[in-house]
């Protein structure tokens, strides 16, 4: 009722406020619009073999005037929260990539996810090699091990490139600078989660509960009559039995108190 879910895809470097909200209840007002996160570094960690071992995002939580008041690194079942909204490591991708082009200043060029048939994931963009737009290359790539592939305009694979390596296309000089990723998000407020967690408790104490016996006897005399009652929630023979010894040990008594005094008491059962 009270709670929302929000996803968001940032890239490394880059503040934002959560806004790409997804589901919200209805009385939903923890929306945080007085503070920002800013995502300081993005960077994964592979395997020997190549694939990905854990990727982790170093964040800092940054009050409205921009001064950080929290800071943690986050990565698979480690979030970050603060003021009761949690921020959960889910995803990441590849959002730019950093090229000069000869002694041109620095381009930092968004990348988009390509369409693989589920054949994996790679992301492309395009580097312009003329002033007038007229040619250029397509820079490809699927991870941030900092290996991009370029393309020709023909299609033809130009060269394998990584960070800090220059090539030649389309007669001019391309350096690969960096490539940028960027994290995948979900973040998650839900302030009825210890009113949750409390039935689950008294749930949980009830079940307990309901596996130990409980019984209730009762006894009214009228005249010289006694009427014995009983219930209990389980083991009604073992009840059964319990209820008979102590009829019996009543019995006994009586025939001994009145045996003491040279009469008979003893009522009715």
């Amino acid at each position: 009722m009270t709670g929302f879910i929000a996803q968001e895809m940032v890239p490394s470097g880059e503040t934002f406020q959560v806004k790409n909200i997804i589901d919200a209840g209805p009385l939903a007002a923890q929306v945080p619009k007085d503070w920002s996160v800013h995502v300081n570094r993005f960077w994964i960690d592979y395997t020997p073999s190549g694939g990905i071992d854990q990727f982790y995002s170093a964040m800092s939580v940054l009050d409205a005037g921009g001064k950080e008041v929290d800071r943690k690194t986050i990565f698979v079942n480690q979030p970050l929260r603060y003021k009761g909204v949690t921020f959960y490591q889910t995803d990441w991708g590849i959002s730019a990539v950093k090229v000069q082009i000869n002694n041109s200043p620095i381009f930092q060029l968004p990348m988009a996810p390509l369409e693989t048939n589920g054949k994996g994931r790679i992301w492309g963009t395009w580097i312009p090699t003329k002033p007038d737009l007229s040619e250029g290359a397509a820079l490809l790539a699927k991870d941030l091990q900092g290996m991009v592939l370029i393309y020709d305009a023909k299609g033809k694979l130009a060269d394998t490139v990584r960070t800090g390596m220059s090539t030649e296309v389309n007669g001019v000089t391309v350096k690969l600078l960096d490539v940028i990723g960027s994290t995948g998000l979900q973040i998650k407020a839900d302030p009825g989660i210890p009113i949750v967690y409390a039935g689950f408790a008294i749930l949980m104490a009830g079940v307990v509960m309901s596996y130990f016996s409980h019984s209730q006897v009762w006894a009214l005399q009228k005249g010289d009559r006694l009427y014995v009652g009983g219930k209990t929630n389980r083991a009604q023979v073992a009840f059964e039995r319990e209820v008979l010894e102590i009829l019996d040990l009543l019995g006994s008594s009586s025939l001994d108190n009145s045996a003491s005094h040279g009469k008979s008491l003893l009522p009715n059962i």
